[in-house]
């Protein structure tokens, strides 16, 4: 019994650092796109509505392939997807050393943008399956975006060491396929908990799965709740780290270092913030958290564009230290309102919204700044969605209209916030 019971806790402990480690893979690619992408403005002559194609495709290839695939990871199980995602998402960036063409490396994020919606919808689901209430879900969210939030100083530095090297920006998705190969026999080898899945009669008799599940979440008014507050909180935090280095290069402060090292200031912080998340969750209802930091963010963008870049270049990069929190609470809470066996499916529709925030965001920042000849514009239209976002959060905290099924019992009549 001792032997099985240490088995067990070994594979706990296995799962949760896999998550942990696919979550700071993903964010190596996914946050530099904002050093890549004033490289290759310059590199491949494009528009900044043309290079905002780097974050709106992949983007939009994980939105479709988070809502079309989400459920097979209740259905085939977490590990087959998310060793399928990391095959996908390692061989689309390994084929980046190979090509020099805009549509080539658009095509391969796009590929690449399917993969990671396999490999991370597995990793949302795995978290409920080693999570014993919604406060131990959100901390282990709270934690693996602790790790995102690693990989998101890791990427940029990469990318700068190379540029500094007189070597190409590619080789950091070389670097991520190689990580991808280890994490792929690490998955392989790793011993699972045992997931509990849905009923063999949803599968259809061509022998196809229906998308049920899916399609039901996608009418819940909590799933459409959650999802849209993630929308708002996605395009905000989209707009620092995409357009806040092309922003700031006009920045003519003292602080000469400010405008080279912001998008790593902003990361540490969000780094540093997501792991003091974990700690003002214990102390604090999140609702009240999420509010606090949803004011917080809005100040740093409506200061951005009342005291211009001088003061932007500033408060930017602040605003990542409160913006740490907001998005792994919400996406726990969102899965955590529905039973385990629909975890995957849960993760898969939030994870849809996460993307295309994260796609027309930039997007619709690009083509406003174009249209008004500066990317100050498009912090106007990404300070309108903080203010979104604050009411949603502040009106979340008055309300709680989540308590009930939150803190509703689990199968075995144990109370789920316990």
């Amino acid at each position: 019994m001792t032997a099985v019971i240490d088995d067990d806790v070994r594979g706990f402990r296995a799962a949760r650092a896999l998550v942990c480690l696919l979550f700071f893979t993903f964010a190596m690619t996914s946050d530099a796109v904002g050093s890549i992408v004033a490289r290759v403005i310059a590199e491949l002559h494009l528009s900044l509505t043309q290079a905002s194609a780097f974050q709106y495709v992949p983007m939009a290839a994980i939105a479709a392939g988070a809502v079309a695939l989400g459920y097979l990871a209740d259905r085939m199980g977490r590990k087959p997807a998310i060793i399928y995602g990391l095959a996908l998402y390692g061989g689309s960036s390994l084929l980046f050393a190979f090509g020099n063409a805009f549509g080539f490396f658009v095509a391969l994020l796009a590929l690449s943008g399917v993969g990671i919606s396999l490999f991370k919808t597995g990793a949302l689901a795995l978290i409920g399956d080693v999570s014993h209430s919604t406060f131990a879900h959100t901390r282990l969210m709270n934690a693996a975006e602790g790790f995102f939030g690693v990989g998101s100083i890791v990427g940029p530095a990469i990318v700068a060491a190379l540029l500094s090297a007189g070597l190409s920006w590619k080789w950091l998705y070389v670097a991520a396929a190689t990580i991808c190969v280890g994490l792929i026999v690490l998955a392989s080898r790793v011993s699972l908990p045992r997931a509990e899945v849905g009923s063999p009669a949803k599968a259809t008799s061509e022998g196809t799965i229906e998308l049920g599940s899916t399609v039901r979440l996608l009418k819940d008014p909590f799933a459409l709740g959650f999802a849209t507050l993630i929308m708002l909180y996605v395009a905000s935090e989209s707009a620092v780290y995409v357009w806040m280095p092309t922003y700031v290069r006009s920045y003519r402060g003292s602080a000469t270092w400010l405008p080279i090292y912001g998008l790593t200031i902003f990361f540490v912080l969000r780094a540093l913030g997501r792991f003091v998340g974990i700690w003002l969750l214990r102390h604090l209802r999140w609702s009240a958290v999420l509010a606090i930091c949803g004011l917080f963010i809005l100040a740093c963008f409506l200061g951005s564009i009342a005291g211009g870049v001088e003061i932007g270049a500033w408060l930017l990069p602040a605003s990542g230290i409160a913006m740490s929190v907001v998005y792994p609470t919400l996406n726990s809470k969102g899965i955590s309102c529905f039973p385990k066996t629909e975890h995957g499916a849960a993760a898969g529709v939030l994870l849809f919204f996460t993307a295309i925030a994260a796609a027309i965001g930039p997007l619709a920042m690009g083509a406003v700044s174009d249209s008004y000849g500066n990317v100050r514009a498009g912090f106007v239209l990404a300070a309108t969605v903080a203010f979104l976002l604050s009411v949603g959060l502040l009106l979340n905290w008055a309300f709680d209209p989540t308590r009930y099924r939150l803190e509703a019992p689990d199968p075995s009549g144990r109370p789920v916030t316990s």
